[in-house]
């Protein structure tokens, strides 16, 4: 199947993936006499003398806002708002097929960050979470920590919910192939949003040390090479990450980097790595070439290098490494406990719980599939007793 040629056809045929439904009924005049006027005025007059209310009366507790500027949309870069509502559409689509959870897409007409700041803010009281969807780096960090105190989760799914799925790969890739999780050495091709995220995460960074136990050494790379702290070109960001992590005080390239590692992890651009730098790589690698939809290296060409366990972000190769393994389920876990927030330990938790849906990770086997609807309600659970706790 040409998937671009069908995407096209039934996008078109359809008007787009989304449709609002009522969930009473608008028959007689006294099913609009409850639904509508005059009896809804009982109901707002309630949740004015409590607004605790708003979530026993209305879907507010189940309703997810996807808020994007349509500055980083997959792989297309900057297309724009208009250009990003198909991929936000199919969010909402996942959200309520894998989680039962009501979402919709707000697609902006601004970048301006203090502008989306506002607008967020301002759309708090109608909305139990938001999902910040493909809103570039490094803006896309200072947004959401500038809204972590707004009342509800907002949580901004190219970061962590990549990095909540890469650990749990990781986990069982490793198991795989024999070696301990803890003493792995990793390299992480990317800097932007998923990089820095997956960065944190593998190396517990905000999390209880008791639930979490990082990864032996990480080395993260851009485009211009190992990023370390004699580089004068760093911004904060990287300049924290440097600090944190490339405990050897390597530098150099990305091939310099490889030498010796045991995981490889791209998050960055299409064939930025080369079979000689996977020939570096320590015995039975560990291989993540995340780049969408052409991956770092090709598959096969990271096996014919000596690859143990490879995966993609790809639905058409083993091993696929998606967000939607994880945000419907942590956006449940998190309504349903009313958190404030989405906490690293609730990450962890996430994580955990979705590698023990492989039992018996082999090489080709590391991650369940995107189709098995089971995954949901098990993170759920896990991050909600994470939250409550």
């Amino acid at each position: 199947m040409n998937y671009s040629e069908e995407s096209l056809r039934i996008h078109k045929e359809k008007k787009g993936k989304l449709a609002m439904v009522s969930k009473v009924p608008l028959v007689t005049r006294d099913d609009l006499s409850v639904a509508y006027t005059p009896g809804v005025a009982a109901v707002s007059s309630a949740i004015a003398k409590d607004k605790n209310l708003v979530y026993e009366y209305t879907g507010k507790g189940n309703t997810v806002a996807i808020v994007t500027d349509g500055s980083a949309v997959l792989g297309l870069g900057n297309i724009g708002p208009e250009a990003a509502l198909p991929v936000m559409e199919g969010k909402a689509v996942i959200f309520k097929e894998f989680a039962g959870i009501d979402a919709f897409p707000l697609c902006l007409a601004t970048q301006d960050t203090e502008e989306i700041i506002r607008i967020v803010k301002n759309i708090v009281p109608g909305i139990g979470a938001v999902n910040l969807e493909d809103i570039s780096a490094p803006r896309c960090f200072e947004i959401e920590e500038r809204l972590q105190d707004v009342g509800i989760p907002v949580f901004h799914d190219d970061q962590h919910g990549t990095a909540v799925v890469v650990l749990s790969g990781i986990m069982n890739a490793a198991k795989a192939v024999g070696k301990n999780l803890h003493e792995l050495s990793v390299v992480i091709s990317g800097a932007g949003a998923a990089g820095i995220a997956v960065t944190k995460l593998l190396s517990c960074i905000g999390t209880d040390e008791k639930t979490c136990t990082p990864v032996r050494d990480i080395v993260v790379c851009d485009s211009k090479g190992i990023v370390e702290k004699s580089r004068a070109d760093l911004n904060d960001i990287k300049k924290d990450i440097a600090l944190r992590t490339n405990m050897l005080g390597k530098k150099g390239t990305i091939a310099d980097a490889l030498v010796g590692a045991d995981v490889l992890i791209g998050v960055s651009a299409p064939g930025v790595i080369t079979e000689d730098m996977i020939r570096s790589m320590a015995p039975k690698a560990i291989v993540f070439t995340l780049a969408n939809p052409v991956p770092e290296i090709m598959p096969q060409l990271a096996k014919n290098a000596g690859a143990a366990v490879v995966a993609t972000g790809r639905s058409d190769f083993p091993n696929q490494v998606n967000n939607a393994l994880a945000y419907p389920g942590i956006f449940k876990g998190a309504l349903l406990a009313r958190a404030p927030r989405i906490t690293p330990a609730m990450k962890q938790a996430a994580a955990k719980a979705l590698s023990a849906f492989i039992t018996e990770p082999s090489p080709e086997n590391i991650l369940p599939p995107l189709t098995d609807r089971r995954v949901a309600s098990s993170i759920a659970e896990a991050v909600y007793k994470a939250a409550i706790s």
